[in-house]
This record gives C-alpha cells, sequence and structure tokens, in this order.
C-alpha cells in the first residue's frame, strides 16, 4: 500500500508538486489541521481528507475501540525510532535478528509487531511470518484493522514529513464499543486474508466500492473492516485520483496521468512495493 515506507525527501517534495498547486486552497489560518507551518499552501480537499482520516483513527472500529485504535497509531509512530527495527531493516534478511520491539503502547505482542514490520519494513513480509502472529493469538480481523490503521495514518504522516511539518496530533479517543461486524460475502481469492469482490458486496456494504467496475487488490484487502475502505477510498481519491479516473488514462490534476503514474511508480519502485 502507499505510504508504508518512508521516500527519500526530495522525492517525497516532487509527490506534492501535483498535490499542492491549486486553486481551491484554505489560508493556514482557516485549515482543519495545523499547516499553518507548512512552506506551500495546501488544498481543502486534502485537508478534508487528512482530517477525515484522523477523526476515523479515532473512533471505534469493528474489532477495536478508539483508545486502542490510537494506541495502534502511536505505536505505529514510535516503530520509526524502534532499534529492532532499525537492525531488521539493515539486516539481509529480518529473520537474522531475533527479539521484540522497543514498544510503548501496552498492547499485545504479536499487534507490536504487525504494526512495527508493516510500519517500517513492509516489503518483506511472509507469509510464514503472517500464519506465524495468526498462531500467536492475532485474528484476521483484528489483523485486517490493525493494517489499516498503520498504513492509512503512514500516508498522512508522510504528506507532513514532505512539507517539513511535524505529523497531526491525533484526536481524542471516541466513545463506544467495536461493533464486532463482519461483512456477508468474504472469501479467500488468494490473498492471506479475506476479500470481499465487488459482485459479493450486499447489505451494509452494497456501496462500499461506489458501483466501481474495477477495485484494485489494495483497496479490497482491507474489506473485512468496511469503514477502512471508505476512509482509505476518500483519501485516495484526494490524493491520487478519484475511483473513476484509475482506468482513465486522460485523468488529469496539475499533473497529466503520464506525470503523476511516472513519479507513482518510481515511489512504489524505492518503496518496494509488491506491486
Amino acid at each position: 500500500m502507499p505510504g508504508l515506507a518512508s521516500p527519500p525527501d526530495a522525492l517525497a517534495q516532487a509527490v506534492l508538486i501535483g498535490v499542492i498547486e491549486s486553486s481551491s486552497m484554505l489560508r493556514p489560518e482557516e485549515a482543519p489541521l495545523a499547516y499553518s507551518a507548512a512552506p506551500v499552501a495546501v488544498r481543502e480537499d486534502l485537508q478534508r481528507a487528512q482530517a477525515r482520516l484522523l477523526e476515523h483513527l479515532a473512533s471505534p472500529g469493528c474489532w477495536f475501540s478508539g483508545a486502542e485504535r490510537l494506541a495502534i497509531a502511536e505505536e505505529s509512530r514510535r516503530a520509526d525510532r524502534c532499534g529492532p527495527c532499525r537492525e531488521r531493516k539493515a539486516a539481509l534478511s529480518p529473520a537474522a535478528v531475533a527479539g521484540g520491539h522497543d514498544a510503548g503502547a501496552d498492547l499485545p505482542a504479536p499487534l507490536v509487531d504487525v504494526i512495527h514490520r508493516v510500519r517500517t519494513d513492509p516489503g518483506r513480509l511472509s507469509r510464514r511470518w503472517f500464519d506465524g502472529v495468526r498462531a500467536a493469538g492475532l485474528d484476521e480481523g483484528r489483523y485486517v484493522e490493525a493494517i489499516g490503521i498503520v498504513a492509512l495514518l503512514a500516508g498522512a504522516d508522510w504528506f507532513c514529513r514532505a512539507l517539513g511539518i511535524p505529523p497531526h496530533q491525533l484526536p481524542e479517543a471516541k466513545p463506544g464499543a467495536p461493533s464486532g461486524h463482519r461483512p456477508r460475502g468474504l472469501s479467500d481469492q488468494g490473498a492471506w486474508v479475506p476479500m470481499l469482490a465487488p459482485a459479493d458486496a450486499s447489505g451494509p456494504e452494497a456501496d462500499l466500492y461506489g458501483g466501481a467496475s474495477f477495485v484494485p487488490n489494495v483497496v479490497r484487502a482491507l474489506s473485512s473492516v468496511p469503514g477502512h475502505v471508505r476512509t482509505l477510498i476518500a483519501s485516495s481519491e484526494a490524493h491520487y485520483l478519484p475511483a473513476g479516473g484509475l482506468v482513465d488514462p486522460s485523468a488529469r490534476r496539475d499533473l497529466d496521468r503520464m506525470q503523476i503514474e511516472l513519479v507513482a511508480a518510481r515511489v512504489s519502485a524505492l518503496n518496494e512495493c509488491f506491486y
């Protein structure tokens, strides 16, 4: 997923060229998030998308409360300073470094391992590792919910890093218990976790994909936690392209589609994206 690893600062600045230049701007003092220290104006739709993302993370999900989700988010930021994570990233194989993590939150060890590894070294996760965290007690619903929290926050954090400003402060946790909701129609489609195909989306998830004829696997991979999918789509439409534009080679922002894909492909290569 985009944003799981940090691109070089210069390239991150290049990524922003097409998203910060627009006639639709809010003044820094009017922004819903703290962009007053940013060297450039930030589009209103980007500000709204990031504010929505943070509110989503603070809300109760399917398997974690708002407070637990924020603890996962905080732990993902702590992973950037984790000594064992840095050693694993530098090692020929992550398996060469034994031991746990420099964790701060009171979270189960398998969950901490997922948080840290997805944030710092996602390109080398393996099915054997996944089976290990599942065997250690982390069920698939909580696994997917944690993955989504880490990935969504990483995108917002790297956006701030590219602007040279601190990451946004996380909001207060919203009250309420996890819903325990598991969408009908989830099935094995060759991924590590069950996914919801567009044709099988029904009930509360009938509009999950907005009627799109093409839904990337990186979106469907989060479908056991529908709120993650809705937030990812909203964020992607602001930061990248609307869903309907994915198959349209003429779709553009301030950058044309070829320029967008050139930057995206280079960043993905540097991040060792699976695709």
